[in-house]
């Protein structure tokens, strides 16, 4: 029997694979254009994405049209829900939440759309916690505060080997101020009220990556915290720095370690390591 509150995410979630199926999560894709040809998001691997950003050939992306969210929630409602909760990347990065509204205008059942005000697994942590939420009886209400809270008290923590991609897309915010600093300063990023802001300049590499790892590490705490480790072509940087969290924090449940997709890999470019520190709510 469905459940009677569908939820709906967006493809910049970047769930592991099958996640998001045993959680009953319906996933929008965003979409991506690399020299002109626009294709699905999810048709597009990462690795071409890196390729096209260190060739410097155009790439760039768009929202959902609102058409697709509309087929979206009809379907959800066909189905059996009598409420759907979606929930979408940061307003201030995307027209995402702008076209779900759009479409939630003509939805043959209710329609609470979410803006987390973030992106990545940590948008992916608020989906879940509102599928969660919906499986286990609640309300479209009830999901829609479930995924609030997660994702305000996730944090998420990334470092970038060149500003230059953020610059091109439009996405550097407050971390413009950061342009044009000496040559090898590394920045370390997070994002606030919905934006990419800066939080520190490190001289080298692999000094950014130690503190990418010591500011994870001061987050958690001693909470019961899930950690998501995301990159970009930086796969084995990816997989030790997650070997290295899971021993430093005393309470990690769930640890998923994978790659974004191109929309985001697109503005950050390749190199790009990330981590969102999600508070498991009680």
């Amino acid at each position: 029997m469905p459940n009677a509150v569908a939820v709906v995410t967006d493809s910049t979630a970047y769930l592991p694979p099958g996640l998001a199926e045993r959680h009953g999560l319906t996933v929008v894709p965003l979409q991506l254009a690399i020299g002109g040809t626009v294709r699905d998001e999810e048709g597009i691997t990462a690795a071409e994405t890196a390729a096209a950003l260190k060739e410097w050939r155009p790439v760039s992306t768009s929202r959902p049209a609102p058409e697709r969210f509309a087929e979206t929630f009809k379907a959800a409602a066909g189905a059996g829900a009598s409420a759907i909760v979606s929930v979408h990347l940061s307003a201030a990065m995307s027209g995402t939440v702008e076209a779900a509204r759009l479409a939630a205008r003509s939805a043959p059942v209710p329609v609470h759309v979410v803006d987390t005000g973030t992106i990545g697994l940590g948008l992916g942590f608020a989906a879940l916690s509102a599928a969660a939420t919906a499986l286990d009886g609640g309300t479209a209400e009830d999901a829609v505060a479930a995924a609030n809270r997660r994702a305000d008290e996730s944090r998420s923590l990334f470092y970038v080997d060149t500003l230059e991609h953020l610059r091109r897309g439009g996405r550097i915010g407050a971390a413009a101020t950061l342009v044009g600093s000496a040559l090898m300063v590394k920045p370390l990023l997070g994002i606030d009220d919905g934006r990419i802001v800066p939080i520190e300049k490190v001289r080298t590499s692999s000094r950014a990556l130690a503190r990418l790892e010591e500011l994870a590490v001061a987050e958690a705490g001693a909470r019961r915290v899930d950690l998501g480790v995301q990159h970009l072509a930086a796969g084995a940087r990816a997989e030790a720095l997650a070997a290295r969290l899971r021993e430093r924090i005393p309470n990690v449940q769930d640890i998923y370690v994978g790659e974004v997709g191109p929309v985001i890999g697109a503005h950050v470019g390749p190199g790009m390591l990330g981590v969102v520190v999600a508070p498991q709510l009680p």
